[in-house]
This record gives structure tokens, sequence and C-alpha cells, in this order.
């Protein structure tokens, strides 16, 4: 099919299968972002250098029916843009922006590759799950770059080819018997899976994602009409050919060579000297797992806003870290010498947790969001120790750093 035919196929998919399923009540969500320290954080981890401030303008490309309204009640003061070519999508975004009042809420039906339609251009940019769906992802990419102001972010998340295998055989399995994405199709779909082996690669996915006990979920994954994912080579290309540069992995300890399991295979130490992309690569081939990729890019013409963050030299002392707000402190059951053990529950992987000794834990309780790191370290005396550690916090996505003071 050619790229309009396949657009108004996908079109037509989301009209009859909305995703993610309309929710009518956001007070949750609201309620999570009343955190302040929980916004700086989010804003730093794509701004680490620039002052902390919420009157952004925020394009949320793709935003499903209920993405956009998300953000809007998340930054109040931001000037929020949602677009999404379904009409369906559209509706329910507009019924929660009347529902809670978000005067600083935009809705466009619009597809993606046409934004530049709105004559506007945006400090940040959200598209997350939609460059896989398009008929052309790199065109739809380079219409977004356009209206993507210099010194702004995009945050983008694409699909993974190695973790969801099953996934495309499941896709294939239903285009050979000819499962269509209808009511009847789904619950014959439904059915066929309560039989799938134990030992196919889809099986441990389905236990362990909750998301597929819901038809519109099943739909989306296994019967939508336009699907590819990117490996991470392919991810860096696709964002080369669009003119953006790679800022950073959003949970960036998946990636890391220095973090869980990857520190301890007995080339750790080869890879943690490949260049960036290549130990990405080398890593998502070795974890060989991964379901998306979520990423923080920049436009190609200035230096990306994470590159100025850097543990040698003297700068690291003005950072001032910001704990991230989900992080588990375990205090119970711990491994021999740790006073504590820190977890992101945002990983995905088991082997990625933090144990920190005594010492460590007095400077990870000094952390409060005010106080650069050579205070801390000034005032614990240990300024060699503390480099150390909060590059490893960095590292492991236990904070995120203020550096706008050394920029």
């Amino acid at each position: 099919m050619d790229e309009d035919a396949v657009s108004e196929k996908v079109r037509a998919f989301y009209e009859r299968h909305p995703y993610p399923p309309p929710v009518d009540n956001l007070e949750d969500y609201r309620s999570l972002w009343q955190d302040p320290e929980r916004r700086r954080a989010d804003f730093h981890l794509a701004w680490p250098t620039q002052a902390y401030r919420e009157d952004r303008s925020i394009l949320v490309a793709g935003c499903g029916t209920s993405q956009a309204a998300k953000h809007a009640l998340r930054w109040p003061e931001a000037r929020v843009i949602g677009i999404d070519f379904s009409a369906t999508s559209v509706r329910h975004t507009e019924a929660l922006k009347r529902r809670y009042d978000l005067d600083n809420l935009e809705v466009h039906q619009l597809p993606v590759e046409r934004i530049g339609a709105l004559g506007s251009t945006y400090d940040q940019i959200v598209c997350t799950g939609v460059l896989h769906h398009l008929a052309d992802p790199a065109v739809g990419l380079a219409a977004l770059r356009e209206v993507l102001r210099p010194d702004g972010a995009m945050h983008l998340m694409v699909y993974a080819p190695h973790g969801r295998i099953g996934v495309y055989m499941l896709q294939e399995f239903c285009r050979r018997v000819g499962i269509a994405a209808t009511d009847d199709g789904i619950q014959e779909l439904v059915a066929a899976l309560g039989a799938l082996p134990p030992a196919h690669p889809l099986a441990t996915l389905l236990r362990q994602a909750p998301d597929f006990r819901q038809a519109s979920a099943l739909a989306d994954a296994l019967l939508h009409p336009q699907d590819r994912a990117y490996s991470v080579p392919q991810l860096f290309d696709l964002l080369e050919g669009a003119g953006l540069q790679f800022g950073r992995w959003v949970w960036q300890a998946h990636y890391d060579a220095h973090c869980g399991v990857m520190a301890r295979i007995p080339q750790a130490a080869r890879l943690a000297a490949l260049p960036a992309p290549e130990r990405s690569a080398a890593v998502e081939l070795f974890r060989g797992t991964m379901l998306r990729h979520s990423v923080v890019v920049y436009p190609d013409d200035g230096a990306p806003a994470g590159s100025q963050l850097s543990f040698t030299g003297d700068a690291w002392r003005g950072y001032v870290p910001i704990r991230m707000p989900d992080t588990i402190c375990v205090e119970e059951k711990l491994p021999p010498g740790a006073a504590a053990v820190l977890i992101n529950p945002n990983h995905a992987y088991t082997d990625i947790y933090l144990p920190i000794d005594a010492r460590e834990k007095r400077l990870y309780d000094a952390i409060d969001g005010t106080r650069a790191i050579g205070e801390i370290a000034r005032a614990n005396a240990q300024m060699e120790a503390a480099r150390v550690f909060f590059e490893r916090l960095y590292r492991y996505d236990q904070v995120a750093f203020d550096a706008s003071g050394t920029a």
C-alpha cells in the first residue's frame, strides 16, 4: 500500500480501538504531580543546565485519548498543544479538557506529518508510541524537528525489536489465519492466546504485562495495521536523518555498562570502553528483552543539554542533586555491608539496584534539592567519595541534577 493508504488504515484502526483506553478520572495523576520536586526532577532530566521554569510550550504529538490532558494537568503554567489524527482520541481529550477546566490545553485533529500547519514552535515535544505506527516515521520525525526550538528537547519512545519478537510472531499468525481487528476477531484472538504454548516468546510478556489483559491493548499490539521497531543503531540512524542528536536515555541504567549484571560480565571493561552508541547497542543485544527505547534528543545544531554534565574537572561540585521521586530506599534484609538498597521501580530489570554503605547513606540522606554536591561533601568531609557516589546515583537513575548554576 502507498503511504496515504497506510495512514488511512491506521487512522481507521484508532477510530475503532482508541488507545490507551479512554479514562474520565485523572485525580490520582493530578495528585501525583502536585509534588514540586517531581516536576523539578522531570524538567532537569531534559534540561540539566537550564534554570527551572514551568511556563513552556509543550507539543504532545499523537496525544491519544489522555496524554495531552495529563501534561496540561502536570504543568498548569505551560501552554500544551495536543494533536492526533483520530477524531475519537481528540473527542476524549476534549472531554477531559472540559472536565478539568484545562485552559492551558489546545487540541487539534491533525497528523504528525502536518504539524507545521499550526505555524508554531515548541520548547518541548513529546512523541511516545507514535512514530513506529506512521507510514513513514522519518517524514514524521523530520516534521517535528522543524517545529522544535533551537534550545528545545524532544522525548521520543519507539518500539525495540528483540523483546517484541513474540509480538511480531503473533502478528504474522493473525495475518496468515485472517484474525481481523473487530470485536469478534479480538475475542477469537483471546481464545487462541489461552492455548499459547508456555515456551512461546510471547507467553512471558503476556504474564508480565497487565495491559494485555485489556482487549484494546491486545488489538494495539497484535492486530495493528502498521508497526515497526528500531534497534539502537537504527534509532541513531533515524535521529541523524532528522537532524537530531542523542541526549540521554530516559532510564539510562538499562543501557549502562556500569549498572547491574552488565558490570559483572567478563567483558565489562571492554564494553565500558566502547563509544556510547556502540555500547548501548551491545547492551541491548546482551539484555535481549527490551520492549521499547525512550530517549531525550535535541536539535543537531547545538550542544545537547545533557552533554555538559561531567564528573571530571570541578563543575560537578555545583550540581544540585534532586532525588528521583519514585525511588524506594530499602533498609531491611540487606546484602552484607549495605546500609540500604536504592531501587527505581521504573527500571525493567531486577538486577538494576544500588546497594549503599553507611557513609553513602549519609550523603544520600543529605540530598534536599537545595544544596550542591560540594556543600554536601564538605559537610561530610568526603569530597572524592562524594564525586564517585553521585556519579553512581546518576548512572542508576536515582537523581537528576540542577546544574544551571554551573552553565
